[in-house]
């Protein structure tokens, strides 16, 4: 037996060699390299040497031998599933059933969630489409082990609308493909994922391409690909960003505060274009950003970012606003898994329309403001209600940057139960 494999055995099983009476095989001296592990071993009842008082620990050992060993520790709790699988043959011929080795299902997890969300809106939006909305959404998570390293995620969606004016509406998709993984040290996205960039403020919504990480205290995060539009529930109204993207964020963390510089570009951005309607092409955008999060105290983090982008005119040539910032405020987090966990969160916003691609907001942030930009303030509370049962409760107050009147005031709840 290798000197590695001892001691693995031993401290798999978690015990401790003083608690048992001295070794009983006589070639083992109480000097000897392995006297503590082999101790433990043959005190737990896994190994009994070979019926003449010796371990025989210079003999070359069977894979039945072993075989047996390797049944005696999982019979014991022991945590040897590399050995499990390696000797699966010998096992089988014991009779040991090893669950993971015949559970192929065991490597594939199905989780969900279903969301019910509604809207009661004022200003711009209440003209556009009615006073409220409700929505329901059910998601259906697939996860698959494929390797150590790699796995694989698919996500099939249901949206059912309620709302005045799309009664019965309702559509099914796969929305989510994709492999997560590592080549040496980075880590890789690649197919349909969801994409979640500078916290949502510029772009919350799926993405096909691939996205590459690699770092920790100092990290690089770079990801290709195209975005997708974004009309799932009346938020927006069919915001598009069909156009290819690209973006480079990096970030790292100074003592306490969390900071970054990110790039992001997006071509054909067709909430940008005069009527998408007529086939009117979209226009570029190249978006520059700086941010920091920093704990306040316990629990309360403030966080700030400032966007910029290269788009300072509109499709008509006139002059419009092309930077802005998110201020925040966060307090706690509901968790799902701890009933009565809560968390409040405040942010203020005054956003040039360049800087929006797809608002992870659940305000009015996609839809009524033009190429003007909009500002103004969201407030929301959300409660773990019971295990796995989240509810939450949100208002948002914004305006167009260039004319007060043209306004969007939105209270959204919602319950989501996970599974």
């Amino acid at each position: 037996m290798k000197k590695s494999l001892v001691l693995a055995m031993a401290m798999a099983l978690g015990v401790t060699a003083s608690a048992y009476a001295a070794n009983p095989f006589s070639d083992v001296p109480a000097g000897h390299w392995a006297y503590d592990s082999v101790n433990k071993l043959a005190a737990a009842g896994v190994i009994d040497g070979y019926g003449d008082a010796t371990f025989g620990g210079d003999k070359l050992m069977t894979r039945y031998e072993m075989a047996q060993i390797v049944a005696k520790a999982m019979a014991r709790g022991a945590n040897v599933d590399k050995l499990a699988a390696e000797f699966a043959d010998e096992l089988d011929t014991l009779g040991v059933r090893v669950a993971n080795l015949e559970k192929k299902a065991d490597n594939v997890k199905i989780t969900g969630e279903v969301r019910f969300r509604h809207f009661e809106y004022s200003g711009s939006k209440e003209k556009a489409n009615g006073n409220n909305s409700t929505v329901a959404r059910s998601r259906i998570y697939i996860n698959g082990q494929i390797n150590d390293t790699w796995s694989y995620t698919g996500m099939l969606e249901n949206i059912e609308k309620f709302s005045h004016n799309s009664v019965g509406e309702e559509d099914t998709s796969f929305q989510r493909a994709f492999v997560n993984g590592r080549l040496g040290g980075v880590k890789v996205t690649a197919g349909r994922y969801a994409e979640f960039l500078e916290d949502g403020n510029i772009y919350d919504h799926r993405a096909d391409g691939i996205v590459f990480s690699y770092g920790k205290d100092v990290n690089l995060t770079a990801g290709f690909g195209k975005a997708a539009n974004k009309a799932e529930s009346g938020t927006s109204a069919g915001t598009s960003a069909a156009g290819d993207m690209a973006y480079g964020v990096l970030s790292s963390k100074f003592g306490v505060i969390d900071a970054h510089v990110g790039y992001y570009k997006f071509d054909d951005v067709k909430k940008f274009g005069r009527d998408t309607s007529i086939g009117r092409e979209g226009q570029d955008t190249e978006i520059w950003t700086v941010g920091a999060a920093v704990p306040i105290v316990k629990d309360l983090k403030l966080s700030a970012v400032y966007l910029k982008s290269d788009l300072d005119k509109d499709y008509t040539g006139k002059s419009i606003d092309d930077d802005g910032y998110v201020i925040g405020l966060n307090w706690k987090g509901a968790k799902a898994a701890k009933a009565g966990s809560y968390g409040v969160w405040a942010r203020y916003y005054d956003q040039a329309a360049g800087t929006v691609i797809a608002h992870t907001m659940n305000g009015n942030a996609d839809g009524n403001f033009g190429t003007n930009g909009f500002k103004g303030y969201g407030v929301g509370l959300d409660v773990t209600l019971a295990k796995n049962i989240v509810g939450s409760v949100e208002w948002y107050d914004l305006e167009d940057k260039d004319n007060s009147s043209n306004t969007d005031r939105t209270l959204y709840s919602t319950v989501v139960f996970k599974f």
